[in-house]
């Protein structure tokens, strides 16, 4: 390997290094071919990847990636599993392969700045899945929502029964309005005032039928 390919495999080791949220350190001696493509296709459904490192050249890597962190797992035989997307599918896929084929020693792993020796890997790999997690959470927001909801049903339920309730007691719809006709009969008690004022007219004639009579008194009177 030349220099540049030595660089370019620096560089790829860092890119791998800065983009993953977990690293996992292992012994791999004893892996065979298939083996080791068996246990590449469990992490690929974690989206993580297993890769056989050369020590000196992933120590330079991870200088550069800043996770200098590394340098004390990268002795003897490693391979390293670079994790992008789900830590604890990732741990377990390790664990349950390494369960079936007894090859694999957990050297120790790193997940952001928190070294992760074997008893944390071990208790990562116990931990439910992301879509397990996601589904968990998913149930916990639904859950109040359904209740929201029963609970807006019930209300509309009961508003309606003591809607009902004022319908049939007749507060609303056509029935009170009847009891209002009273005020028609108030014509009548304008009458009065009509009356009397024929009355008055009446007393005013007969007032003026008398003074006429006085005064055609006087009258003949004064001729006599």
């Amino acid at each position: 390997m030349n220099r540049e390919e030595k660089a370019a495999l620096i560089d790829e080791i860092g890119a791998e290094i800065e983009a993953s949220e977990a690293i996992f350190a292992v012994d791999y001696r004893g892996i065979s071919v298939t083996q080791a493509a068996e246990l590449r296709g469990k992490l690929r459904d974690a989206d993580a990847t297993f890769k056989v490192v050369k020590n000196r050249l992933t120590k330079l890597a991870a200088e550069k990636a800043g996770a200098t962190e590394l340098n004390d797992l990268l002795q003897g035989p490693t391979a390293l599993t670079f994790v992008k997307g789900d830590t604890a599918q990732a741990a377990k896929a390790i664990t349950s392969f390494n369960k079936e084929h007894e090859i694999l020693t957990y050297k120790g792993g790193l997940m952001g700045e928190t070294l992760l020796d074997e008893g944390r890997f071990t208790a990562i790999s116990k931990l439910p899945s992301r879509d397990v997690l996601n589904g968990q959470l998913a149930g916990v927001v639904a859950s109040p929502l359904v209740t929201l909801t029963r609970g807006l049903g019930s209300m509309i339920s009961g508003l309606a029964i003591q809607l009902q309730q004022v319908a049939e007691q007749g507060l609303v719809g056509g029935s009170a309005p009847a009891e209002e006709e009273a005020p028609a009969e108030e014509p009548a008690a304008e009458e009065a005032p009509a009356e009397e004022a024929e009355a008055e007219d009446k007393a005013e004639n007969n007032d003026e039928a008398s003074a006429e009579e006085a005064t055609d008194g006087a009258d003949a009177e004064n001729e006599e």
